[in-house]
């Protein structure tokens, strides 16, 4: 037997266990897709059928022509893409002066930045509101976005990232002369790539399925997201499941694509975090 390697009963054991897993996972979705692909009154009949006996893209038709949908995912990707870009901002230079720099009350400005990990979003809610109500800010793209771009989260997992590069980088490049601006994009950030795209990619769907905030923001249709427009397509459609599963569907797939395209990268990201991988 190869060192490294599981036993073959163990691997088995294992393989059998994530085919189980997958499994389990999967068969909501799969069901949600053939709901969405069947005729309404084959849905609500009383012979069950696992898959759709008459395959149709009528559901999907309606609810994209309805004019909605396409609006609320536009809204979604632009506000998920905001949050993300002003989020990675904030937290990398954030964690680079936790890090790097030294100035009175650092020690003092982290720890109440951690604080942030036991004080609940709800307890924000009302303070967060009056303050964008007083900017006039209800309803808008920055009320949406403004309150969710500081993540405690973020800024210790990149604190711990540039606190693990060997200091001799840093001493070399103050020696030519180097900014602290030119340490973190040109040493730092490359040296943290797996960790920012990970980081990046869970802020996107954290901002892309956030529910509370929006829903209290949002006062019109045309500023709703996504996860705000779906419970409005039970009033909107009646009772017409397929054409709800299929905005659901329509409303998930491109934070399933995104994970999809960067799953090698989040799992690095989260492996070096982890201390499995250097």
């Amino acid at each position: 037997m190869m060192a490294g390697k599981l036993p073959l009963p163990w691997a088995v054991a294992t393989f059998a266990l994530a085919a189980v897993l997958a499994v389990l996972w999967s068969t909501p979705l799969l069901w949600a897709l053939a709901t969405a692909l069947r005729p309404e009154h084959e849905i609500v009949s009383a012979v069950f059928h696992w898959l759709p006996t008459v395959w149709t893209l009528d559901a999907f038709r309606k609810v994209l022509s309805a004019g909605s949908l396409p609006r609320w995912l536009f809204n979604s990707a632009l506000v998920a893409l905001l949050v993300t870009g002003l989020t990675m901002a904030v937290s990398i230079t954030a964690a680079y002066a936790f890090s790097q720099m030294r100035f009175r009350g650092r020690g003092l400005l982290f720890a109440l930045s951690m604080m942030a990990f036991m004080l609940p979003f709800e307890a924000l809610v009302v303070p967060l509101f009056r303050m964008m109500n007083a900017f006039h800010l209800i309803d808008t793209y920055a009320g949406i976005v403004l309150p969710q771009i500081v993540s405690p989260i973020a800024i210790y997992v990149f604190k711990q990232s540039f606190d693990a590069i060997p200091s001799a980088y840093r001493d070399a490049a103050l020696t030519d002369g180097a900014s602290h601006w030119q340490l973190l994009w040109n040493i730092y950030l490359p040296m943290s790539r797996n960790i920012l795209w990970a980081m990046s990619i869970v802020v996107f769907i954290g901002a892309w399925n956030n529910f509370l905030w929006p829903f209290i923001v949002i006062t019109s249709s045309e500023m709703m997201t996504i996860p705000i427009g779906l419970t409005q397509t039970q009033e909107a459609f009646g009772v017409r499941y397929a054409q709800s599963m299929a905005a659901a569907l329509l409303g998930g797939l491109p934070v399933g694509l995104a994970y999809v395209l960067f799953q090698r990268r989040v799992r690095d990201g989260f492996m070096a975090v982890s201390g499995l991988k250097g």
